[in-house]
């Protein structure tokens, strides 16, 4: 059986897949966007995430191209016209996530890396909740993923803030999978006072001047308590290895920071280690 070797990546998290896997060489084309890991930035960039450069796509004769959710649609439609293998992913879950990598890992011909991989973030996670049970209390968390009209967290985000310590304010939205399904008016995040507000804009920086200023914010406990923070978007709103090491360690430590106590140790340190286990594999061989 012969497995793809020339895959072109659409969005960041199944690159860093790939790359985890000890599978990096085949990535022959990434999108602009990508940062992790930082040697596969040496890749030719051939797309944005909702806009794609077909001609460079084209010109490096991928035998596979990789694509995630509805918002890639029209690009992998085009792709297909074009008569290109696409396969496009729809992870919006912890779950599901995990089962993305368990996929693309058996695309490859690496399921065993792809079970030792998952076994490894979700023991990871496992740390974090185990941390996160020693918490006084709960912090209540509104995860704010787009400022102007207020979007709250997708569900894997939830998951993670549940798994990190907090209590997210809008739980009955996590499972809608559209952004504009997870719109909140202002006032309800005031009525809901969260002790917390992580802002991921989407790959726009945080204004904190946007979120004070808002008319009643200043009535939020966590805003009153200068409970205010930001996670850059390629740590916790890709869905993939990202979200599950760096994003939710930093969420980790910034409500252990609200709860008054200090992270684990070794769950601080986890991300790092991840990918020194990455670097082992791309090396090809066992860390």
């Amino acid at each position: 059986m012969t497995y793809p070797e020339r895959i072109v990546c659409l969005t960041e998290e199944t690159t860093e897949t790939l790359y985890l896997l000890g599978e990096g060489h085949r990535v022959v084309g990434i999108s602009g966007y990508t940062v992790r890991p930082p040697e596969a930035r040496a890749k030719p960039k051939v797309s944005a995430f909702i806009s794609a450069r077909f001609d460079k796509i084209e010109a490096l004769h991928p035998d596979l191209i990789l694509a995630f959710s509805d918002l890639q649609a029209d690009m992998a439609a085009e792709l297909i016209r074009r008569s290109h293998t696409v396969v496009t992913f729809n992870q919006r879950s912890i779950a599901e996530i995990l089962q993305m990598i368990l996929m693309l890992a058996g695309m490859v011909g690496r399921e065993a890396e792809g079970q030792r991989l998952v076994q490894q973030l979700a023991s990871g996670l496992d740390r974090i909740r185990e941390s996160a049970a020693r918490f006084p209390s709960r912090p209540r968390v509104f995860f704010e993923e787009w400022d102007d009209p207020l979007i709250s967290g997708i569900q894997w985000v939830d998951e993670l803030i549940e798994i990190a310590g907090g209590h997210p304010i809008f739980p009955e939205l996590r499972t809608a999978k559209l952004g504009r399904d997870r719109i909140v008016a202002p006032d309800e995040v005031v009525t809901r006072n969260p002790d917390v507000i992580v802002a991921s804009w989407c790959g726009k920086a945080m204004r904190r001047a946007t979120i004070v200023e808002r008319p009643g914010w200043d009535r939020i406990g966590g805003v009153q308590a200068g409970h205010i923070y930001e996670i850059k978007s390629t740590y916790i709103l890709q869905p993939g290895p990202a979200a599950l090491t760096e994003g939710v360690r930093q969420l980790h430590a910034l409500l252990a920071h609200v709860a008054g106590v200090e992270p684990d140790l070794i769950t601080a340190g986890r991300g790092a280690a991840l990918h020194d286990d990455q670097a082992a594999a791309s090396r090809g061989r066992d860390p």
